[in-house]
């Protein structure tokens, strides 16, 4: 279920509260960008005081790093293993992660990456995906560039085509992740030759190195 703001005007526990704000500023963040939002729209949106949102965070920037961390959490939540793996199993938890959260997974693989203030921290959470993917492309891929290309590749367009469908309106969504699993088969079929059985490309099959 997408996040959905507590009813405003009523006491809540200290958790809720901040659950709250975390949520309000999650849709505002991914709607304005971290510059042009203040915290009177955030607190606007949560439906409290600016006072309130002061008790529980000291500055926009600490609130910002806190709603980074609670998408970061929510994807930990979903996907056991590493999200590059691309196995059935994470393309499914990175797909409900999104639905959960629209606004906070645009806002992670997007926007943040567009604030110099929190960039750095994406592009190593971006870097371990990319080497997870490499472990498991270089079992199929043989040729080293071509297997690092593909590993570039592969969770960029994995993480673009779920963001492609949140905004068409998450359509048909049975069968999401099957299509998200198709179009990374077709980044590593891409990196090789064409007399590979491509039945061995299927995202499940695709294992890592022997340990």
């Amino acid at each position: 279920m997408a996040d959905e703001k507590p009813e405003p005007g009523r006491r809540l526990p200290r958790a809720q509260r901040r659950e709250q704000i975390l949520a309000a500023a999650t849709e505002a963040f991914a709607r304005s960008g971290f510059a042009a939002t203040g915290l009177d729209e955030i607190a606007t949106e949560a439906g409290i005081t600016r006072m309130i949102l002061y008790r529980h965070f000291d500055s926009k920037t600490d609130l910002y790093q806190a709603v980074l961390d609670r998408m970061c959490a929510r994807l930990d939540a979903h996907v056991e293993e590493p999200v590059g793996g691309f196995t059935d199993a994470s393309t499914d938890g990175l797909l409900q992660a999104a639905v959960e959260s629209p606004a906070g997974f645009r806002l992670l693989f997007q926007h943040a990456l567009r604030e110099p203030e929190f960039n750095e921290r994406i592009e190593k959470f971006r870097g371990g995906i990319t080497a997870a993917a490499y472990l498991q492309i270089s079992a199929v891929v043989p040729d080293a560039a071509l297997a690092r290309w593909a590993a570039q590749l592969a969770p960029v367009v994995a993480i673009e085509a779920i963001i492609a469908w949140l905004d068409a309106g998450q359509p048909d969504p049975a069968r999401a992740a099957a299509r998200v699993r198709q179009t990374v088969t077709e980044v590593i079929g891409a990196a090789v030759s064409s007399d590979v059985d491509r039945t061995l490309l299927h995202p499940a099959n695709v294992e890592g190195p022997p340990s």
